[in-house]
């Protein structure tokens, strides 16, 4: 896999933001269809986790991801199928998120200095496999422009941002594994 080029992103973004609803629609059963596991995680537990601090956030989370869905389709082709995967690579993957999401569950009892630095750990570790800066660049700012709107939402940036590196962590890694069995 390779940097996508200012570009290719914004040809992929575009491209995100100029479907229909009825071709949005078909894309997230399709996502749901080839990738349980992960959709679950995306659209279930990680904005469970960012409504704790704000559901404004969880929201735009999940359009965020919409779009990571169609960039990544646009610009490396078909979503690769849960069922072409290696299984210990899928079970390996999901301990990986149990251990990184333990520092963002506010209702897990953690010192307060353990969590912030597990959450600071988590996002340098992200920055730096994920890959896509261009795309999580992108990201944050959205992030920010929408927390900026309202002052409720500031509290929540961390944490969205957090998962939107992990959702482009994953991306990157499912597609480069796809390519690896391939």
């Amino acid at each position: 896999m390779h940097e996508l080029t200012e570009r290719e992103l914004y040809q992929a973004l575009e491209y995100a933001k100029s479907l229909d609803e009825n071709a949005e629609r078909r894309i997230l059963e399709q996502f749901q269809l080839e990738q349980i596991a992960l959709a679950q995680t995306i659209f279930g537990i990680f904005p469970a986790v960012i409504a704790e601090q704000n559901q404004d956030m969880a929201n735009l989370f999940m359009d965020l991801c919409f779009d990571v869905i169609c960039v990544y389709q646009k610009a490396f082709g078909p979503l690769p199928s849960q069922k072409d995967m290696d299984l210990d690579w899928l079970e390996k993957q999901a301990m990986l998120l149990d251990a990184e999401l333990q520092s963002l569950m506010t209702d897990k009892h953690m010192d307060e200095k353990i969590r912030e630095k597990l959450q600071d750990l988590l996002r340098q570790r992200s920055l730096d496999e994920t890959g896509q800066m261009g795309l999580v660049n992108f990201m944050n700012v959205a992030i920010d422009d929408f927390a900026s709107e309202n002052p409720v939402r500031v509290p929540a940036i961390k944490t969205t941002q957090t998962m939107i590196f992990m959702v482009i962590r994953l991306f990157n890694e499912l597609y480069s594994h796809a390519a690896a069995i391939s």
